[in-house]
């Protein structure tokens, strides 16, 4: 299975990583490139754009002009280390032993709005510019045009490494709208996790971003290759529901605690 997840807008950079092996991103000449455009605009326009404060604005400014290649440890960090946030609270990235990480490195990708499409040890450094952001370049008037099909092209490739060719999607719609999803050549996956709410299943997102990195670190440490192994998932209350599931969604509950 090739899981594929997105990114988080926290990021920690001040703890240290539980490992110094690393990678570095395969579209990094392309990274550069949104660098350059971003580094255009003014923090009033980049407030704008990504409609957040002065203040994130800002760092953003400060982000964009420090980052610099080549990538080492003493600049930049993994990936999956550097992300924070709900996904990522689930995923508990820093306790994965080394031979998860080694399996990871194969079977997991981070979508980017700025890099792509990572692996896992993949280097990089501090930035904020997510996939659906407007932000006009060379190519369109927005990242998904800017991409075009070099992520799905990359997927497509680890797909072909691995024994099968299965993908689980457990990013968010935003990201995975920059995958082709006609030219990827694998069947696509997508888990649902609903929480019960007076006495309704719906997705709660908070819950449902924390589940999609539970079953990411599941689907990782399990090492699983059929969707059946899939359906087993049962950790921190979720089951799975037959009954509302597809060929291609599978729905997982969870009741009311």
């Amino acid at each position: 299975m090739l899981v594929v997840l997105s990114p988080a807008k926290t990021l920690d950079y001040e703890s240290p990583a539980p490992l110094s092996t690393f990678s570095l991103p395969e579209l990094l000449s392309h990274s550069q490139r949104l660098i350059n455009r971003c580094l255009t605009l003014s923090m009033q326009e980049i407030a704008s754009l990504m409609k957040v404060s002065d203040k994130i604005a800002g760092l953003n400014v400060a982000r964009f002009n420090e980052w610099s290649t080549p990538f080492t440890l003493d600049n930049a960090k993994q990936a999956i280390f550097a992300f924070q946030g709900d996904v990522y609270t689930g995923l508990q990235a820093q306790t994965l032993g080394s031979e998860t990480l080694d399996y990871a490195q194969n079977h997991l990708r981070i979508l980017s709005g700025l890099y792509g499409l990572l692996k896992p040890l993949d280097l990089m450094q501090a930035y904020r510019l997510e996939m659906g952001t407007r932000l006009d370049n060379e190519r369109g008037t927005n990242l998904y045009q800017f991409w075009g099909g070099e992520i799905t092209q990359r997927l497509n490739t680890a797909l072909q490494a691995q024994d099968d060719n299965l993908l689980i999607n457990l990013a968010s719609n935003e990201y995975f709208k920059a995958v082709k999803k006609k030219e990827l050549n694998g069947i696509i996956i997508t888990p649902v996790f609903k929480d019960q709410k007076r006495g309704q299943y719906k997705v709660i997102s908070f819950y449902a971003k924390k589940a999609r990195g539970l079953m990411a670190r599941y689907i990782l440490e399990q090492q699983l290759n059929d969707i059946e192994q899939l359906k087993a998932f049962a950790v921190n209350g979720y089951y799975f529901v037959e009954s509302e599931s597809t060929e291609t969604e599978l729905v997982f509950y969870r009741d009311e605690m």
